[in-house]
């Protein structure tokens, strides 16, 4: 048997420490002028806000849970616990869309006016502190669905801002009632299809899925080319986080007992080329293979 341990050792708590202290005080600026001007748009805009500073939490916390060690009671860790915070957040996001996507046709079908002006300064000052704390996780939304949670939320803000800002100009201009509605439907829609591929890949690795990005049959592929091997079985693939990929099989070799430098390719092999930190693999020679209990397996 051999395995091998590595973890990345990003960290996002600056970018979590000014996303949730900018994002929060947005709140209350939010809430205390629609208070003050009797704007339910801004008092409801400032709820939900509200909510995605709990996002940021969340998806905080569960980055660090993913740092903490290993015990005897928790073998892997709780790296899982960033990908159950992506789902979470990729599902509070979808239904606070489709909740937005409700609002707005209902509003499409009434004359409601607004206090422009206010709400289009407010709008302003969200645009700048949404798109500057997306900004702040843009680079490990690429690689991570955790992160790209919390990018998500903050660049669907961003959009809905700048969606309000426009309607509000609109309305000053044209005196367009129907065009605040009419914008968030659209922006509701935009956020939906983009939220959706988080929603189904957290989904998937939550059950084991194999990471998106990597191909099965590549890897069992991979491993037959490695020199001695002559068959693969009991392959396993999945994640073990939003960041690390695990991946488990017994290798049926020409030549027993094991052979160390055969795992040391194996290992170097799977993380050059499929981005696998953590490899056990069990080296069987061809009689031990055909009692395996797990050799009839086709994986």
């Amino acid at each position: 048997m051999n395995a091998q341990h590595q973890h990345a050792p990003a960290s996002y708590g600056k970018a979590f420490t000014i996303g949730i202290t900018l994002n929060f005080g947005f709140v209350i600026i939010e809430a205390i002028y629609g208070w003050r001007t009797g704007s339910l748009a801004l008092l409801a805009d400032a709820a939900h806000n509200l909510s995605d500073v709990g996002a940021l939490l969340l998806a905080w916390a569960a980055f660090a849970a993913g740092r903490l060690p290993a015990t005897r009671r928790r073998t892997y860790g709780w790296g899982r616990a960033s990908i159950l915070a992506s789902l979470v957040n990729a599902t509070v996001l979808l239904v606070g869309m489709v909740y937005l996507a409700w609002v707005s046709i209902q509003r499409l079908q009434t004359s409601v006016t607004v206090d422009a002006g206010t709400v289009m300064i407010v709008a302003g000052i969200g645009v700048v502190i949404n798109a500057a704390t997306a900004w702040l996780f843009l680079a490990g939304s690429k690689h991570d669905l955790n992160i790209r949670g919390a990018f998500l939320h903050m660049a669907a803000d961003t959009l809905v801002s700048v969606g309000v800002v426009i309607a509000g100009g609109l309305y000053l201009w044209r005196g367009w009632t129907w065009i605040d509605p009419a914008v968030g439907l659209l922006i509701a829609m935009m956020i939906i299809i983009a939220t959706w591929s988080l929603f189904r890949q957290s989904l998937h690795l939550l059950f084991d899925g194999v990471p998106y990005g990597l191909e099965f049959d590549a890897v069992r592929s991979a491993l037959l080319e490695l020199p001695g091997v002559i068959d693969v079985h009991d392959l396993h693939v999945w994640a073990m986080s939003t960041e690390d990929n695990a991946l488990t099989a017994h290798l049926v070799v020409e030549s027993y007992p094991a052979n160390d430098e055969l795992l040391e390719q194996a290992v170097a092999m799977l993380k050059a080329r499929f981005g696998i930190q953590h490899a056990a693999l069990q080296q069987e020679s061809t009689e031990f293979a055909a009692r395996c209990q797990n050799s009839g397996l086709a994986l």
